[in-house]
């Protein structure tokens, strides 16, 4: 199925507060394995890839879409049987999420937040929260992500989090609020007053959180983030929770978060593949001097769909692998060896599914002429989207710290991004 766009882009305007995301509704019954789960998403994709290019074109955020994927139950894969999930494994997430992004790359990043989320959870010893929070996300909730701030040193935090009574007051502006448009939750950090990193989760029409709808990318331009700004925010005790993001040591969370990343990277060339056969087989017309009378038969053609074919065959089948090495170091229970191993076998899967997204991308453009480029096909929302997706963690410290690994047996850094 095509997603390629006919229309013209609309003026930016001025920074908005966001609109108020698709009303909480009546989740499916859950699911009673990951049999299922895929079952109801490969109902559910082909609705996600109709309109996906126009969308991005007009910059018309999916609310309605992004509720039905989890009604549907589609973020609960890694939810344990014990607590009414599918208790499905990390690769089983990993596939689905490449399946999501080679259809909306900006819905399978805006919903990042969660799927770290749950990996935290499972990770730590607060049972009390695991009951409420996968009770919440089985029945359809979602978090979005109050994300790094601006200003200072990259990473710093600067919002503080003191405490008033029984509870806290949260005062900060982050940026880069993954989903947190789409989102029922909210989910930030900020520093308590003795400096410490604080995690701590909101509900977002809670008074004192104000979501502005101001994120300006070059690509992945619907994944709802923006401004986030809390001021004199109440946050209940029970709202604190101890931050994910251990700096001192691994932990499974962050290289979830880093294969993320790589599946959306590894779903743009695949989507990039869907919409270069679309346009060769509909649009496409043979140069003036080639042999055949339609581009399907032309040979330069077939050769750029080819290539484009194995960098999408290829990074999916590499994120998959990081997946895998995910599993395994929960297998062996988070042992340091097992998951530094994971850490690095996900870096070099990030590193190849850019490098493949970002040349799919390219050559989707060689299967046509000059209209190929018109901007009513939007063909170049691949190459942005795998470009911004790359950005957010550089592919050049991924490859030098799987060197470092390999070299000197150094492990990569505890920094959240490997």
């Amino acid at each position: 199925m095509s997603t390629a766009a006919t229309l013209s882009p609309p003026p930016r305007t001025a920074p908005v507060p966001s609109p108020h995301p698709a009303p909480l509704g009546r989740a499916q019954p859950p699911a009673r394995d990951v049999a299922e789960l895929f079952a109801r998403a490969q109902a559910l994709l082909p609705d996600i890839a109709e309109g996906a290019a126009q969308r991005e074109l007009r910059r018309e955020l999916p609310f309605a879409l992004v509720r039905r994927i989890a009604e549907a139950g589609l973020l609960t894969f890694r939810i344990p049987a014990a607590y009414g999930g599918p208790g499905g494994s990390v690769r089983d997430l990993t596939r689905f999420l490449i399946d999501l992004a080679a259809v909306d790359s900006n819905i399978a990043q805006a919903l990042r937040p969660n799927f770290g989320f749950i990996e935290s959870l499972l990770s730590g010893q607060d049972e009390a929260a695991r009951k409420r929070w996968f009770d919440r996300l089985l029945a359809g909730h979602i978090l979005g992500n109050g994300g790094l701030e601006r200003g200072g040193a990259h990473g710093a935090t600067a919002a503080r989090i003191l405490p008033e009574g029984d509870h806290f007051r949260v005062n900060g502006t982050k940026y880069y609020s993954t989903g947190a448009l789409f989102a029922d939750w909210i989910t930030s950090l900020a520093l308590d007053e003795n400096g410490k990193e604080t995690a701590f989760i909101v509900p977002r029409e809670r008074a004192g959180v104000e979501l502005i709808d101001d994120f300006d990318s070059s690509g992945q331009r619907l994944t709802a983030s923006g401004t986030t700004r809390f001021v004199d925010t109440e946050v209940a005790a029970e709202e604190v929770r101890a931050s994910h993001f251990a700096r001192d040591r691994r932990n499974p969370v962050t290289p979830l978060y880093q294969l993320v990343l790589a599946a959306v990277e590894a779903g743009i060339a695949r989507n990039a593949l869907d919409d270069a056969v679309h346009y060769a087989r509909h649009h496409a017309r043979p140069i003036r001097h080639s042999s055949a009378q339609a581009s399907v038969d032309d040979p330069y053609v077939r050769e750029a769909v080819g290539q484009i074919a194995a960098q999408a065959f290829a990074a999916e089948a590499v994120v998959l692998r990081g997946a895998e090495a995910l599993d395994a170091a929960w297998a062996a229970q988070l042992d340091d060896a097992a998951l530094n191993r994971a850490s690095v076998e996900i870096a070099q899967a990030q590193h190849f599914a850019v490098e493949a997204a970002l040349k799919a991308a390219e050559l989707a453009f060689d299967v046509g002429g000059a209209s190929a480029a018109d901007r009513r096909f939007n063909l170049d929302r691949h190459w942005r989207n795998a470009r911004t997706v790359a950005n957010h963690n550089p592919r050049q410290w991924k490859a030098a710290a799987v060197g470092a690994w390999l070299l000197k047996g150094e492990a990569p850094p505890t920094t959240g991004l490997f």
